[in-house]
Formats: C-alpha cells, structure tokens, sequence
C-alpha cells in the first residue's frame, strides 16, 4: 500500500481493495436521522490523527439531512429525471444510479472518514457503507440534489450547467460543529447531464480523490474526498479529444465541502432575472458561511464581494506557490467560498514554464499556469456582474473599487508566499525583483519548480557564495549555467538574515509536497495496474 512518508500524515490514507457488492439489508430507516448514542454504536476508543474519539462503526445509527437546503430554496416541481431547462429553484431531486456490476471499494480517507464523518475506519469493511459510497443506498432522511448553475466557459457564457453526474447527497455536522456536504461524483444522469452519460471513470477519479487530499495537505483550501470505488460497468472515454474513444471503468469518488456553490450558482439567476431567489441565496450563504458579515447588514452583499475578492486572491497565490495549475477556470469551477473544487485536467508544474497547460482541450492557453491571477479577475468581474442587480449605484461604485484592488491583493500574497520560499525575513522593496528574476532564471533554464526551491534550502551558504554547488543538488547544477545566476546569488545573499531559523518550517513544507507527489505518483500506478 502506498503511503505518504510524513510522520503527522503517514496513517491517513487507507488502502482498501475487494469489497463486493452483493445482496444487503436496506440501512434501518427510524434510526437515519440521528448519530447513535455512544453507548449504543461505538467502538472502543481510537487514536486517529491527533485525539481520541468513539467512532459509530457502523451507518444504522448515522444520518445526514438535506432540511437545510430543501426548506430553504423552492425544489424543481418536476420529479423525473430528464435532461432539460430548469428555472427557478437552485436544486432538483434525483437520485443516483448505482452501477450494474459489481463494485469494489479502492480507498478511503482515513481523516476524513475519523476526523470529518465521526466514522470509525472500519466502517469502510460493512456492506452498507460500499453501497452508500457508491450510490446504491441512500441515507434515510437525506434526499439526493443535483445543483442548478451556470457559467463563463472559456470566457464565454454557456447558459445553464449544472450538477451532471453529480448528486449532493445530504449535509453533515460533525462532532467539531463543522457543517459539510456530502457529493458522490460519476453517480449517473441528472436535468443537468446534457449530453453526457453522467458517469466518472477511475483514470480521472483516482486523480481527484488524491489531488484533493494531497491539496489540503499542503496547507491549501479545498474539497476533500472520502472514498473512491469502482465497477466493471464500461464508461466510453475519448481521453486526449484526438476522436480515439476507449473503453474505461466507472468509478465514484465521495467528495466533501463546506459549500459547493459557485459563482455560476448566482450568475444563472442573474441571467433569468430570478432575482428574488438569488438574494435569497446570497443571504443564504452569507449567513451559513461567512460569519463576520451579518444577515441584516445594508452592504452585506457588498462585504461578501469583497471577501470573496480577497480570498480568491488568496487562493490562486497558494495554487501558484506550489506550481499547481487547476486547468479549466471557469466561472462554474470557482466557489464561493473560495476553496479548490472540481478537480479536472489539473496538473504540478515540474519545470518552470509560466505557459504550463495541463488541459488537451485548452488550445489557446487560456487557463495557463501565468495567467490563473488575470482568470481569476475574469471570474469576479462576472460575480459582479451577477450581483449589480442587488446593488445600489453607492454600493455598485464601491464594489468596482474592490475588484481593482484584486491585483494589490493577489501580488501581495504571492511576495509572500515566494518569500517564505526563499526564507527571507521581514519586508523588503526589493523582494518582488529579486523573486521575479530568480524566476526569470529558472523559466530560461527551465529548472525544476519544486527542487530548485527545496535545494536552494539545503544549500550552505559558503557554497553559494563560491558557485560550489555539490553534485545532488542537480536542479541548483542546472540553474547554475545562466550566465546571470551569479548575479542573483549575490542578490540574495546580501538578503539573506537569519536564514537557518526560517527555513526550518519551509524545509518541512517542500519535504511533504515531494512526499505527496511521490505517494501520489505510486498510488496511480498501482491503481491502474489492479483495476484497469
């Protein structure tokens, strides 16, 4: 089984392979709504991830609800599941469709089956947890939603999108007082899948499920996910959009967030001049997520704008301090609470290269890794956009103000980030050169994203003062041939105060993104190997 080779996170993945189907026992519906009493469902004590908790190990007496979202929007009123134009509601009820074959689960999240789901680990053994992570069973007192939203794609609107093979299967508060929506992705066809099959398959869910997990642990907002399972049923793939369609299996990852609205959850009311529902649903959002901002607040829309400016900000200076590219940064994939979601044709930058597309489909470059900052103003111009509507004319002037100091915001956070990197204490006015030509150097030489960074902390001072950079170091070997490099070192040198003390928790940090990507790379392989 790979594992992630960091002390703190070695016991929080779990490999579970070969679970059947089978024939089961429906979950007892009066027990659904309610965790179970310890006394009644508990095992013993167990030590997960840092504190001791009795975990239910079982789901009889473990429920989720859906009350929250039903009572508070109106409910597509037409029951079949058929593609079409929804209007007026922000969810429709469908239910999944569990696969044909036989369905085994491939892995689980330990901390966030322990931590986040108050589950004991070996919950992931019963029947009754295979057929809930993969669509076959439904929680009682939860009722399945596929989300109604829209969005700019590829800088242009597409109208109505949508939840198209994905079911939010009910709202989790757990023991932390955390509230999380529980989302099987690849779980079958909604009003929303137009001309998809509404299927996953486990090439692209295997990424998600590890990319996701991977990315929180660098320190990064994002879903997460809990579980991932896979069938014999065949999903038809044209992987590479070359027209060379493949056979592939389906798979159903279980993925979790505070929130999975986006900024095209507002921007398709918008658009139908549903207005009355989209203030609903910002005051919505507004009061369950952003606590700070209070419901009865005259410019309550306005301080929402605002932090979400910030924080998207925020969010792609992270994704850029660690050479993450999200790969289809459309209006419908930015959320609202600014964390990662929708995990795609993402993909690590390896060599420095600001033009780096993970994305085939992505000709024109559009969502390159050097031009996430400028999508990501794209993006919130069309949230303002979507709220105008809702603004006075003081409110909407103030606004534009705030979206003009996204770029202040976001050069800010990345300084920062880069100059944790570096392990430069303090502010400097010179700082932003001295990073830009550092990157400069490594987009000449096209050297390792990760390694430069990782060795330029391991690397003795003496020896860069005397250009001696010992063979291991191969990415600084490399970066060493620009005839400017000598140049840069005595930059930063000069910098440099107090170097050692720094670099301690940046060293640690750079140590886990290689371990992840090492554990990431091992789990794919092994992945494919045994089920495809």
């Amino acid at each position: 089984m790979p594992r992630l080779r960091v002390p703190w996170a070695v016991a929080c993945f779990v490999w579970a392979c070969g679970v059947g189907c089978g024939d089961l026992d429906p979950l007892c519906p009066s027990w659904g709504l309610c965790r179970a009493p310890l006394a009644l469902n508990a095992s013993p004590p167990w030590q997960g991830c840092g504190e001791t908790w009795w975990g239910a190990a079982g789901l009889s007496l473990w429920g989720l609800s859906s009350d929250s979202l039903i009572d508070s929007f109106p409910i597509d009123p037409i029951q079949e599941n058929y593609v079409r134009n929804v209007r007026n509601c922000i969810f429709s009820v469908v239910y999944p469709t569990p696969f044909k074959s036989k369905v085994l689960l491939v892995a689980v999240s330990e901390d966030v089956i322990e931590n986040i789901l108050d589950l004991h680990i070996s919950v992931q053994g019963t029947s009754d947890f295979l057929q809930f992570v993969s669509g076959g069973k439904v929680i009682f007192g939860s009722v399945p939603l596929a989300h109604r939203y829209g969005g700019h794609q590829f800088g242009s609107w597409a109208g109505q999108l949508g939840d198209g093979r994905a079911h939010l299967i009910g709202v989790y508060t757990n023991r932390h007082g955390e509230r999380w929506e529980l989302q099987l992705k690849g779980s079958g066809k909604t009003p929303y899948s137009r001309n998809g099959d509404g299927r996953a398959v486990l090439r692209s869910s295997v990424r998600e499920f590890l990319c996701s997990e991977a990315m929180h642990y660098l320190g990064i907002p994002t879903s997460r996910a809990a579980s991932l399972v896979v069938s014999d049923d065949e999903v038809w793939r044209d992987q590479f959009y070359n027209g060379n369609i493949k056979k592939e299996r389906g798979a159903i990852v279980l993925r979790l967030a505070k929130s999975w609205f986006r900024i095209g959850s507002l921007e398709i009311l918008a658009h139908s001049g549903e207005l009355d529902l989209q203030r609903r649903l910002l005051d919505f959002i507004i009061q369950e997520h952003f606590p700070l901002i209070a419901v009865n607040d005259s410019d309550r829309y306005l301080e929402f704008f605002s932090t979400v400016v910030s924080e998207t900000a925020n969010l792609i200076a992270l994704w850029m301090s660690v050479g993450f590219a999200h790969g289809v940064c459309n209006t419908d994939n930015f959320s609202l609470l600014s964390i990662t979601i929708d995990y795609g044709p993402f993909g690590f930058m390896d060599s420095y290269d600001p033009n780096f597309v993970p994305n085939t489909s992505d000709d024109e470059g559009r969502y390159k890794i050097g031009n996430q900052a400028n999508v990501g103003l794209f993006n919130l111009n069309k949230l303002l956009q979507a709220l105008k509507p809702l603004l006075d004319p003081r409110q909407k002037q103030l606004a534009s103000q705030v979206l003009e100091g996204y770029g202040q915001h976001y050069y800010t956070r990345f300084t920062e980030l880069f100059r944790a990197k570096l392990g430069l204490l303090g502010d400097d006015e010179n700082d932003n050169y001295l990073i830009g030509f550092l990157l400069k150097l490594m987009e000449d030489r096209r050297a390792d994203f990760t390694m430069t960074f990782r060795e330029l902390s391991e690397i003795t001072e003496d020896q860069l003062k005397e250009l001696h950079i010992p063979e291991e170091f191969w990415a600084l070997q490399d970066l060493g041939k620009h005839k400017l490099f000598s140049e840069w070192v005595s930059m930063y040198l000069l910098r440099l105060e107090h170097r050692k003390q720094k670099l301690f928790g940046i060293y640690s940090l750079w140590e886990l993104q290689t371990a992840i990507a090492e554990w990431m790379q091992n789990f794919f392989e092994e992945t494919q190997k045994k089920y495809v």
